[in-house]
């Protein structure tokens, strides 16, 4: 019969080794106990603001991978420090993504495992990786996603607006004139509208749109999601527009602009509306947008700037 020191010591014994199994990131345990292929291709998402948002499986990743491909080094390496993740990095952004792509296909040509990540959120959506992962694929590795924090959703989930159909536009041209033609593409689009954009031009975006889909469409302004600052205002795109060229503070960080659909549907249109249409495609047929709307004024009496919104739009739907 043991003594009760003996039984203490057993106990205590018994204790260290189940910490140890709990603290101890062990990458073969890992390996082992999920489907772990070699020449694997991992897109994993990260936090976009506030770090908690990591996933236990991400974290698991990118401990376990042979090698990270950040789409900066530098700004990653915090979170993998916060991590406690120490698996070698290489950059991969716009600049060297052709070299990068090299490098990470040749990790995996010799049976190692690679994760892809970007500054913050899911890799490829408006950010780089996407010849990596092209590139993986048409070779025949696989590919597997990590899920995780991503800007577009998470503006979705809260804003407020339509979610069974959305279209993600990412940032429109920079150009006032390229980015004005893009919306007036979308002025008839029924879904809701998700665009990215930079500070230096978010005023100047807001007066674009309330000047293509109109000052009263409803929209959502949001910015620095899931972090201090947060900011999530909804309103008209004019009140919107205003609101934010008036108070600097809302002009930084990171954006994302979500716009309701077009109410009026095809059914919904008038008689004289839907003439016009076929008689828009008749001349589009042989005629840019500008002149076949012109003349579709002097054959159907509508207005000129109705005309010639529609004539985007129906140039675009034929492209």
């Amino acid at each position: 019969m043991s003594s009760d020191n003996d039984n203490d010591q057993s106990t205590l014994a018994i204790e260290s080794e189940a910490q140890l199994s709990v603290d101890t990131v062990n990458v073969d345990t890992i390996k082992g106990s999920q489907f772990w292929p070699a020449s694997t291709l991992y897109v994993v998402a990260t936090p976009i603001g506030n770090l908690s948002d990591i996933t236990a499986r991400a974290v698991q990743v990118l401990q376990a991978v042979d090698l990270i491909a950040a789409e900066d080094t530098r700004h990653s390496s915090g979170l993998m420090k916060h991590l406690a993740v120490e698996t070698p990095m290489i950059a991969c952004h716009d600049h060297n993504e052709v070299a990068a792509c090299k490098s990470v296909l040749e990790r995996l040509a010799a049976g190692q495992c690679v994760a892809l990540i970007s500054d913050a959120g899911t890799p490829l959506i408006s950010d780089p990786g996407y010849k990596i992962v092209k590139s993986a694929r048409e070779q025949g590795y696989r590919v597997a996603p990590i899920p995780g924090a991503c800007a577009v959703i998470s503006a979705l989930s809260a804003a407020g607006l339509p979610t069974d159909r959305f279209a993600f536009e990412g940032f429109l041209p920079a150009k006032s004139q390229a980015r004005q033609k893009r919306l007036e593409q979308l002025v008839e689009s029924s879904c809701t509208l998700v665009f990215y954009e930079a500070p230096h031009r978010i005023v100047a975006t807001l007066q674009a749109m309330a000047e293509a889909f109109g000052e009263q469409r409803k929209a959502v302004f949001a910015r620095e999601l899931t972090k201090r600052y947060e900011t999530i205002v909804d309103g008209s795109l004019i009140d919107l527009a205003n609101q934010v060229a008036a108070d600097r503070n809302q002009q930084r960080g990171e954006m994302v602009i979500l716009v309701s659909g077009a109410v009026s549907l095809e059914e919904d249109r008038s008689n004289e509306e839907q003439e016009a249409d076929r008689v828009l495609r008749i001349l589009l047929a042989e005629l840019p947008a500008k002149q076949a709307s012109m003349l579709a004024v002097q054959l159907t009496g509508l207005k000129k700037n109705y005309l010639y919104k529609r004539a985007i739009v129906l140039s675009s739907e034929a492209e």
